[in-house]
């Protein structure tokens, strides 16, 4: 608003300009004071400043303007004041750069912001400022983003950071902006974008290891690459993850010679003297510390070899401690007294093999070949080795790992004179038996051994030798067809080392991203196994080429799903004593089942829902490697009893067993079908039956050696005597069906009674009445049986009668109602007394297993002092093959 005024009288003002948006008024005519004031806002980001021309106007002589004067012309400038209403904006949303590390930089880039106001005190950035904190950055006034310290690409690859601006009005950006700062490395020649863990799910094949992996070279000249990769299993298992059967199950599996002597199996009892070796269960390792070993006993190994036979084992040693280092005895046959002769021997001496093989004096009195010496950096290095030797006296090959070595020293000696003195064969030490105040061991060993076997009379095939040692993962390559041109490749026998050489690298990438590792087992060994991946880089006619840095990582095998095996099946049945005496016995396990099952999470299919996850069994097929069958409660008399198994039906499932008075042991690697179709023909016979009550057996089956086992299931087989066959006769006259009735039988429970359900309405009472008729007579046995146990002949022919478990799945009972039955010894005042009892009895009956079991105990002490076994008839299984219809 502007004050001014002129000397006369004074009517208006007037401004010459267009579309101004000022007016003057007149305040005072006669002093000519007016005001000059704005008609709308004024912004000064519109128009900083106005300059325009105002005159003034008296009244005049007239009442028209054109009468009236004007004054000279005055100009007036206008300035428009800023207000700081606007902030700082940037140019950019974001800002992006790639800085090469372990440098320091002026500036890595410049940030810019603008603010619309006017005045150059609100409208000038003055200061930028980084919003994030603990970041080696630093921005001056200009914007220029530097850094204050050198970056690291492997400490981090990128930075982002957040910049605000002030303008001079220290008003803040309305919007901070943010800086992407990528950290290039200095180029180094090396494999890129390759992982240092890779997951191996079980059972998923081959898998690839390096997907994506390439070589960068830093520009460099390259002739010609050689690529080595290794998988580093030397710490899995017996170095690598092999099958974990017993040693026949293996040497079964490959097709080995039979009549293998596992010289180290697991401890049992009829294996017991490997009972006090330290022994790692899982893989079946036995560690020997150099204070034990072990006896085998008589009549294990013939006393004569021939001249061809095999030994193997596994391995793992380390040096001898010591200068001059003692024998340390693998396999020792030596006198058991008065001597001290070596018959043959397997040692280690100063990190070498020796076997020593004295033949007896039979023809000529001359020297032979006795000491065969290997010498091999393996035998010392504390890794696990598959060891092989083959006699074909007088040459003796040794294989190692599958490669053939010749001794490099063979010494001769005298042959052993004939004599009546008993050999002693050990393991892990040399038995002293004479030359000594007290026979003892000798010449300990000091490592692990496993799988120590010797089969007499036969030599391995290089086949069985290759597959005996073979490991079950290794190594692979996907598509060999596509590898492409000019790649070469080779694995060594185990397949834990690959060579690859090529000249073009994106070949060489190519050929390194199909390189996979497999593990065929189907329950394989979890843990890390080690990768390492070198390269040898050739370069045109340089002195100086590229070092390629070594790839180190490793592969994690995920744990596999745990197989739950169940066996199921009839536990407890009878059968009458002629069975047991017939030519074919009592089959044991004719409805066995193995099942194997593996719980698996299921997630709720509502994802909305907070339902915990659920768990799903289910059925998985594999193998077995044994099942034993126990006899429970002493062991079998072979003059009246035996369990029998036709070799047939072993040999067309490839399946082996052994037979004894404690049980009967099948083993061999098949499929559970197999070994339930084996043991479905189990038989039991007893020549005999007349003082046998029962007898129980226990089956309990594995997989891998004992890794996984089964449930142990319980089968007790009681004998039905003639006097509760006459008994079971006496009540047939209640199965003769009427003729009048037809049935329809309905399935129920396995134990129950099918009955007739489609009858005339008078046949439904008379059904009616029968079963409860039959009701009555079960419930009365068995209270009898409970309270009158000193009038045993009286109330066990009641209680043969009424407690017996029919298996009756083939019959259908009915009962004449006018026809008056009643069993020996129950008068009716008895029946009238038993009535009150029968709904309570009648419950009972259904309570399970467990009271019956514990009802059959308690009965069985009465049948031990009476000779009588009737009471336990409450559970029993009727074979009713022979009974009149």
């Amino acid at each position: 608003m502007m004050y001014f005024s002129v000397l006369r009288e004074i009517c208006a003002f007037k401004i010459h300009g267009q579309e101004l948006p000022f007016e003057a008024v007149v305040l005072n005519k006669t002093s000519g004071e007016g005001r000059l004031r704005a008609k709308s806002p004024i912004d000064c980001e519109f128009q900083k400043e106005y300059t325009f021309i105002i005159q003034a106007y008296d009244c005049g002589a007239g009442p028209h303007e054109t009468a009236w004067k004007k004054s000279h012309k005055a100009v007036v400038h206008i300035q428009v004041k800023d207000v700081n209403e606007f902030a700082p904006t940037f140019k950019e949303p974001a800002y992006k750069t790639v800085v090469t590390e372990g440098k320091i930089y002026d500036s890595i880039l410049q940030v810019e912001a603008v603010d619309e106001d006017c005045s150059p005190q609100y409208s000038q950035i003055c200061n930028y400022e980084i919003v994030t904190t603990d970041v080696p950055f630093a921005i001056d006034r200009n914007g220029n983003i530097r850094n204050t310290e050198k970056l690291s690409y492997d400490k981090q690859h990128q930075y982002e950071i957040l910049v605000t601006a002030y303008d001079c009005g220290q008003k803040p950006a309305a919007q901070d902006t943010l800086v992407q700062v990528d950290v290039k490395p200095v180029c180094k020649p090396g494999w890129q974008d390759w992982t240092k863990r890779i997951e191996y799910q079980p059972g998923s094949g081959s898998m690839p290891l390096f997907p994506s992996i390439r070589l960068e070279t830093c520009d460099g000249a390259v002739s010609s690459l050689q690529i080595v990769a290794e998988l580093q299993t030397n710490y899995i298992g017996k170095g690598c993850d092999r099958e974990t059967y017993s040693e026949k199950s293996l040497q079964k599996l490959c097709g080995a010679s039979s009549g293998i002597i596992d010289l180290l199996p697991s401890p049992s009892a009829a294996t017991n003297w490997t009972a006090g070796l330290r022994v790692d269960s899982s893989e079946m390792i036995f560690k020997f510390d150099g204070r034990q070993g072990a006896k085998i006993p008589d009549g294990i190994v013939p006393k004569n070899l021939t001249d061809q036979f095999t030994i193997t084992m596994w391995m793992k040693h380390g040096p001898s401690p010591g200068v001059r280092a003692e024998k340390e005895t693998i396999l020792c046959n030596s006198d058991k007294t008065e001597m001290n002769r070596h018959h043959y021997a397997l040692y280690v001496h100063n990190c070498r093999l020796v076997f020593l093989l004295r033949k007896d004096f039979d023809q000529a009195d001359t020297f032979r070949p006795a000491e065969f010496h290997w010498k091999l950096d393996q035998i010392c290095d504390k890794e696990w080795h598959y060891y092989v030797i083959n006699v074909e006296f007088p040459v003796v090959t040794l294989y190692m790992d599958g490669a053939t070595y010749e001794p490099y020293l063979v010494t001769n000696d005298w042959p052993i004179h004939p004599s009546h003195i008993a050999m002693q064969l050990t393991v892990g030490a040399c038995w002293q038996g004479g030359e000594v105040t007290k026979p003892r061991f000798t010449q300990f060993f000091h490592g692990s051994l496993a799988s120590l076997t010797i089969r007499p009379g036969k030599m391995e095939s290089q086949k069985v030798i290759s597959c005996l040692q073979a490991c079950k993962e290794g190594l692979d390559i996907n598509s060999l067809e596509s590898l492409g041109q000019g790649i070469k490749y080779h694995f060594n026998p185990s397949q834990s080392v690959l060579v690859m050489e090529g000249e073009d690298i994106g070949n060489i990438n190519r050929a390194l991203q199909k390189v996979s590792y497999i593990n065929s087992r189907q329950f394989p060994t979890a843990g890390v196994r080690r990768l390492k991946v070198s390269s040898k880089v050739q370069c045109f006619g340089e002195d100086v080429c590229i070092s390629i840095p070594e790839v180190d990582a490793y592969v994690m095998v995920l744990q596999a799903i745990e197989p739950q095996i169940t066996l199921q099946g009839t536990d407890h049945f009878w059968r009458p004593a002629a069975q047991f005496e017939s030519a074919r016995g009592v089959t044991l396990f004719p409805d066995l089942k193995i099942v194997s099952t593996f719980a698996r999470t299921e997630a709720p299919r509502d994802m909305k829902t907070t339902a915990p996850k659920s768990e799903v069994l289910e059925e998985m097929l594999h193998n077995l490697d044994f099942c034993d069958i126990l006899v429970i409660g002493g062991d079998l008399d072979p003059r009246q009893e035996c369990l029998e198994l036709n070799h047939s039906e072993l040999h067309q499932r490839h399946l082996d067993a052994t037979n004894s008075t404690a049980g009967y042991s099948i083993y061999g690697v098949g499929s559970m079908s197999r070994y339930e179709q084996v043991l479905h023909h189990i038989r039991y016979r007893n020549w005999h039956p007349a003082s046998l009550e029962a007898r129980r057996f226990r089956i309990k089956c594995s997989e891998l050696n004992g890794r996984y086992t089964s449930n142990e299931f319980n089968l007790e087989v009681s004998v039905l005597h003639e006097d509760r066959v006459s008994d079971k006769e006496h009540v047939n006259h209640l199965i003769v069906q009427p003729p009048f009735l037809q049935s329809v039988h309905h399935p129920e429970s396995r134990s129950s009674i099918q009955r007739s359900s489609v009858v005339p309405s008078i046949a439904t009472v008379v059904i009616i009445i029968s079963v409860c008729m039959l009701v009555f007579v079960v419930a009365m046995g068995v209270y009898r049986v409970r309270i009158a146990h000193q009038h045993f002949i009286q109330e066990t022919e009641a209680a043969k009668e009424s407690e017996m478990d029919w298996d009756d799945s083939a019959l259908t009972i009915t009962v004449n109602p006018m026809e008056k039955h009643a069993g020996p010894g129950h008068g009716e005042d008895e029946t009238e007394g038993e009535e009150e009892e029968e709904a309570e009895e009648d419950m009972s009956s259904s309570s399970g297993s467990d009271d019956s079991e514990e009802e059959e105990e308690e009965e069985g002490t009465g049948r031990g002092r009476h000779g009588q076994s009737g009471a336990r008839q409450a559970q029993l299984e009727w074979d009713d093959s022979t009974l009149p219809y």
